[in-house]
């Protein structure tokens, strides 16, 4: 069994599909299918149940994935650590909520002092980023949190405060009976602070609208449309153009974090080293986000 085969079964494991693990690793399918059944044949015992749809791990599939996922993190630390230098341009992939608006002085700051690091961003939502982050997609997130997972460390960024965003001059809590939600997709923070808030108060809501980006949200609910819960400092400029109005929501709904996350098992290259201690303050402390 090579280091590479290893690899292999862990993007079909992480797919479900032979197909797209194919398609991401640039390998044909036949290929990919021979080296898991190889696998298989080495190990004497199936890895996969094979459906219609895809395939989905058995139990001692996830026991191998366990080792895999261990030796192969172990293996790329091993060869980050013996080609990382201080004097290394290095690169990062950093994700992010696209609501941050203190983002780009945070990014900019540090392109200035690290002008030849390779610097490129993801955007999402904060559940979908801390599987990315989990599954090495990105050396690095900003999301909503804290978040409370044993392989994350974070770094607390800064706090905002969530306001209601509607075109309506007056707005009550009877209103949002009537208007439809304005939201990301699942996983979005500023949604589950919504959902939670609306729980809270006894309202059960039916009218719904996921949206894939934030200009569509804002201007949509510029346009009457409905209304959403975002960062303040997100519709500042919305607002001073008499756009839209912001409107406070109760205090134990209103104030969120946004914290930088990694995973705290993953070898720390010098370059997001220098993006951590130039950009932000310490780690949060266990108790603080339990």
């Amino acid at each position: 069994m090579e280091l590479n085969d290893l690899r292999i079964f862990q993007r079909v494991a992480l797919h479900g599909s032979i197909s797209k693990a194919a398609a991401e690793l640039n390998y044909v399918q036949s290929n990919v299918t021979a080296r898991i059944k190889q696998i298989e044949k080495e190990l004497q015992t199936p890895l996969f149940y094979r459906h219609q749809r895809g395939m989905i791990l058995t139990a001692e599939g996830r026991k191998f994935r366990e080792y895999a996922d261990k030796v192969l993190l172990h293996f790329d630390d091993m060869m980050k650590a013996f080609q990382d230098s201080a004097s290394a341009p290095g690169s990062l992939e950093i994700g992010m909520v696209e609501t941050i608006i203190s983002l780009p002085a945070i990014l900019s700051s540090f392109y200035r002092k690290y002008p030849q690091v390779d610097l490129s961003l993801k955007a999402g939502v904060t559940e979908q980023l801390v599987q990315d982050v989990l599954q090495f997609k990105v050396d690095g997130a900003f999301v909503t949190g804290p978040i409370n997972h044993p392989l994350i460390e974070q770094y607390e960024v800064f706090q905002e405060e969530l306001v209601l965003v509607s075109a309506e001059q007056t707005f009550g809590l009877e209103a949002l009976l009537e208007k439809p939600l304005l939201v990301f997709n699942h996983g979005c923070g500023y949604r589950q602070r919504l959902e939670n808030w609306l729980r809270d108060e006894g309202i059960v809501h039916r009218k719904m609208m996921e949206f894939g980006t934030f200009e569509t949200i804002i201007g949509s609910v510029a346009a009457g449309l409905g209304v959403t819960v975002v960062p303040r400092s997100a519709v500042a400029g919305a607002q001073a153009k008499g756009m839209v109005r912001c409107y406070e929501i109760p205090e134990e709904h209103r104030v969120i974090k946004t914290v930088f996350i990694r995973r705290k098992d993953a070898y720390m290259t010098n370059t997001l080293n220098n993006f951590i201690r130039g950009m932000l303050p310490v780690p949060l402390r266990p108790e603080e986000h339990a």
